[in-house]
């Protein structure tokens, strides 16, 4: 297969992939540049912002903020404690598949929940860095665009559209479906259960921190367990090989040529 049709492969897995998310970025996107375009701050700063941020929740948060005139050290630490989690998605992210330095850059800037998840739904699959590139490239795009749109058309639709702010939710809703369904991912939404069982017991208005932490807890302690099976079976694939150094020796009657075919 040469470059080029490795790229289109690629591109069109990665469109695939993509869809979902799409599905969710474009109206919640288009309702970031609602909002921003509606504070009186000029339409343009949503896609700019979108292309040099993209930072979803942050973003629209952030409208609030600038509208306020919240100094700059404010706004640090609100979006530090807001994408915190991103520190914990840099645990499993396949940045070993991402080879050239340009692209691992983007990659850490481009990593979302929702591609975080995409690409965790997929970890047993062998997808190439660039498939992996081509999802965040997608997804960035989608946010992009959508933010265009939301901030041209701020001015013919009216100030608020009742049920958009649930599009995020659904995006979630089908990720997870999606991740559910595959057996062998069963420990992990386990895992994810009962983290959130326990921050909305105890964890008030920091769920997200307490549910982030108790699942971080959850995997370290699972850990030495995965570990340990992984060891097992790779123990038995080894023991249970054929002895290839009795297989692959020649036979005598190879070895040794006939007497018909030494003359």
């Amino acid at each position: 297969m040469n470059v080029s049709t490795g790229m289109r492969a690629d591109a069109r897995d990665a469109l695939r992939d993509t869809i979902p998310v799409a599905m969710g970025y474009l109206p919640l996107a288009a309702a970031y540049g609602l909002m921003l375009a509606n504070t009186g701050i000029d339409w343009w700063w949503a896609p700019v912002s979108s292309l040099l941020i993209f930072a979803g929740a942050m973003q629209f948060l952030s409208v609030g903020l600038l509208a306020a005139h919240t100094p700059l050290a404010e706004i640090f630490i609100a979006t530090l404690l807001v994408n915190f989690r991103h520190v914990f998605y840099g645990l499993s992210y396949p940045m070993d598949k991402l080879k050239r330095t340009p692209a691992r850059v983007y990659g850490v800037f481009a990593l979302t929940d929702e591609t975080y998840s995409l690409l965790a739904g997929k970890a047993d699959q062998n997808i190439s860095g660039r498939r992996i590139t081509l999802i965040q490239l997608f997804s960035h795009g989608y946010w992009i665009l959508g933010s265009f749109v939301g901030a041209l058309g701020a001015m013919a639709l009216p100030d608020s559209i009742a049920g958009i702010e649930f599009s995020l939710t659904a995006l979630f809703l089908v990720l997870t479906y999606e991740h559910a369904i595959k057996r062998e991912n069963l420990p992990a939404v386990v895992m994810g259960v009962l983290a959130s069982a326990v921050a909305f017991a105890i964890g008030g208005k920091q769920f997200l921190s307490v549910a982030m932490g108790v699942f971080l807890c959850l995997v370290l302690a699972n850990y030495p367990i995965v570990s340990r099976k992984a060891s097992r079976e790779s123990g038995l694939r080894t023991s249970g090989s054929p002895d290839h150094g009795v297989d692959d020796a020649p036979a005598a009657s190879d070895a040794v040529p006939s007497a018909a075919e030494s003359r």
